[in-house]
C-alpha cells in the first residue's frame, strides 16, 4: 500500500528585513510621567476634598491638561521598517513610504521632507545640542586632535572595540575609526541609510497619508468647553 504524497505548502510572502524599529525620547516621557504624577496628585486632591465648585473645576482642568501632556510627552514616536517610516506627533500620524521622502534633515531640529516638499517635524527625535557638542568632544579626543584642529596631518587613533582597549585586528592592529555621534544624530544616520537602500524597492511605494489624533483632540476641546462654562456660569 502507498502513502500518498504530502502536498506541498503553499508559497509565503517574503517577510520584510525587521520589525518597526521604534524611536522615542527618553527625557520626553520622564517628562511627561513626572507632569502627570503632579496632575493627579493635584486633581485628585481637590476632586476628594475640594468644597463647592472645587471639585467640577479640578474635574475639567485634568481634563483639559492630560491630552496635551500626553500628546507632547508619551505620545510622540518614530516607527521605521523597510518598506515606510510612520511618524507619531503630538496632533499627526503621518506615514511615508520611502519612496515619497526626499531627505531627512538635521539641524536645530530633526525633519523629513516629502517629494511633494512638505516637511514633517520628528517630535520622537529631539536635537541636543548638548549632546552634539560632548560627542565632538568624544570625536576629537578619539581622533587625537583639539576641537578646532584638522586631522589631515596625522591618521586618526581608532575607536576602542570594547575588548581590552585594544582595536580591531591582530596583536592590536589599528581597525576603522567609527564617527562618534550624539544619540539623536545616529537615528537620523540610520534612517537616512534605511532610506538609500529602500527608496526604489517596489514595496515601498505608495502615497503619504496623514490622521489627525482626535483621540487627544477630542477631550481637549470639551475639557476646554467645560471648564469655560463652569468659569462663566460662577
Amino acid at each position: 500500500m502507498t502513502t500518498p504524497e504530502h502536498e506541498s505548502p503553499a508559497p509565503q510572502p517574503p517577510a520584510p528585513e525587521f520589525r518597526d524599529r521604534v524611536h522615542r525620547s527618553s527625557g520626553g516621557i520622564a517628562g511627561g510621567v513626572l507632569l502627570l504624577a503632579i496632575v493627579a496628585w493635584l486633581g485628585f486632591d481637590a476632586l476628594f476634598t475640594g468644597h463647592g465648585r472645587t471639585p467640577w473645576l479640578a474635574l475639567a482642568a485634568m481634563i483639559l491638561i492630560v491630552p496635551p501632556v500626553v500628546a507632547f510627552t508619551l505620545r510622540p514616536a518614530v516607527y521605521a521598517n523597510d518598506e515606510r517610516l510612520r511618524i507619531r506627533n503630538p496632533f499627526r500620524v503621518i506615514v511615508l513610504p520611502w519612496g515619497q521622502v526626499a531627505a531627512l534633515r538635521s539641524g536645530y531640529s530633526n525633519e523629513v521632507i516629502a517629494k511633494s516638499g512638505t516637511k514633517y517635524q520628528l517630535w520622537a527625535v529631539p536635537v541636543s545640542m548638548r549632546a552634539r557638542k560632548r560627542a565632538a568632544r568624544q570625536q576629537a579626543r578619539a581622533t587625537g586632535t583639539g576641537p578646532g584642529e584638522r586631522t589631515t596631518d596625522r591618521p586618526p587613533r581608532p575607536l576602542s572595540s570594547g575588548l581590552g582597549g585594544q582595536g580591531a585586528g591582530p596583536a592590536g592592529a589599528a581597525g576603522p575609526t567609527v564617527p562618534v555621534r550624539a544619540a539623536t544624530d545616529q537615528i537620523m544616520a540610520d534612517l537616512r541609510e534605511l532610506h538609500e537602500t529602500r527608496e526604489h524597492k517596489e514595496t515601498a511605494q505608495g502615497e503619504v497619508t496623514v490622521r489627525w489624533a482626535y483621540e487627544i483632540a477630542g477631550p481637549t476641546v470639551a475639557g476646554a468647553v467645560l471648564l469655560a462654562i463652569l468659569l462663566a456660569v460662577g
